[in-house]
């Protein structure tokens, strides 16, 4: 298969991945994108993080999950492994390892990134914010 199909489990149509055509599609891993980060500032990061992610997400040693799981460690952590937070099959399935590649392409847009992704966010248009972000994220460990 190539990666934007998927095979629906429970009556064997191919679907593309934006049809959704089933709930029950096997998803495809995501591989890690061939893109170079730019550097990004750990402090506009924080602020960034206030403004745009801590209504849904912590981000503290210890913090809980909100609407989101928490994001302390988040890079280097598999995708939808956080103990005690309900992910969509999309984000248990997707493969990810966290890492600043990929949350820089997943910032972009969520839903195109991941699609079946339960994360509702228009996401960060600006490189240098997602710069920012990662560079944040990355420190949170």
């Amino acid at each position: 298969f190539s990666a934007s199909f998927r095979l629906c489990i429970c009556c064997s149509i191919s679907a593309t991945r934006e049809a959704g055509a089933c709930r029950k599609q096997i998803a495809m891993p995501i591989s890690e994108p061939q893109i170079e980060v730019p550097e990004g500032d750990i402090k506009k990061g924080a602020k960034l993080f206030k403004a745009k992610c801590a209504q849904c997400h912590t981000c503290e040693k210890g913090g809980n999950a909100k609407q989101g799981p928490p994001l302390w460690g988040v890079m280097g952590r598999t995708a939808g492994t956080y103990d005690g937070f309900g992910y969509s099959e999309a984000n248990k399935n997707s493969g990810i390892l966290w890492s600043d590649k990929h949350m820089y392409e997943y910032l972009i847009n969520p839903k195109k990134y991941m699609p079946g992704t339960k994360m509702v966010f228009a996401g960060v248009k600006k490189d240098k914010e997602r710069a920012d972000l990662c560079a944040y994220l990355n420190a949170a460990k």
